[in-house]
């Protein structure tokens, strides 16, 4: 991999990071995404599921960019909610898949002060409009064209494939992960359980 003159060398790993991430598993296809992982062993895509306690969270990195809409989210402006982060792209069938479950958990937790951002992974802009205007999804996108918002997340939880889901507590630490397509089944007590907790 060459590196530009003056790049920092953690500028370099996480770059590398992706280039390793983007050549497997996930969604099958050319822009599929493999987990780099954190050492535990566990395979990409295979829908694990992950809580960690919350004297051993790690706070989200910063996160703000453009949405598919053209308009700027800044992740620090949801401090003291609840937040459910998805990873997605419209090439990925298990994203179709889980659309409606998403939806669903949004509309039945945002009372509760939880809030939900897609992060649209390596992705055509318009065909990620699309995808969210067909399935109805009710809450905002990030446009992550490059992946740069995934390298963000190298240092804490690597999003492993996707889809990935991340659900952010009210402090804003990464209270639990799944690696692969959800479930409305599988993501709604998750999300009530961080949503009772007390902000630290």
């Amino acid at each position: 991999m060459l590196v530009s003159p003056g790049r920092s060398a953690a500028s370099a790993l996480s770059a590398g990071l992706v280039a390793l991430a983007l050549t497997a598993t996930g969604c099958v296809g050319q822009n599929a995404v493999s987990a780099t992982g954190d050492g535990s062993g566990y395979v990409a895509g295979s829908g694990t599921v992950r809580r960690y306690a919350e004297g051993h969270r790690r706070a989200a990195p910063t996160v703000r960019g453009a949405t598919l809409e053209g308009t700027t989210l800044d992740l620090s402006t949801y401090r003291g909610h609840v937040v459910v982060l998805n990873f997605w792209a419209s090439w990925c069938p298990p994203c179709r898949d889980e659309a409606a479950g998403l939806a669903q958990v949004e509309r039945d937790t945002a009372a509760r002060g939880v809030r939900f951002v897609g992060v649209n992974f390596k992705d055509d802009v318009a065909n990620a409009r699309i995808f969210t205007q067909r399935r109805q999804i009710p809450y905002p996108s990030l446009f992550d064209r490059y992946g740069q918002i995934m390298v963000r997340f190298s240092a804490s939880v690597p999003p492993a494939a996707i889809p990935t889901t991340l659900i952010l507590d009210r402090s804003g630490r990464i209270a639990a992960s799944i690696y692969g397509p959800v479930t409305f089944t599988r993501l709604a007590p998750l999300v009530t359980s961080v949503a009772a907790e007390r902000s630290a």
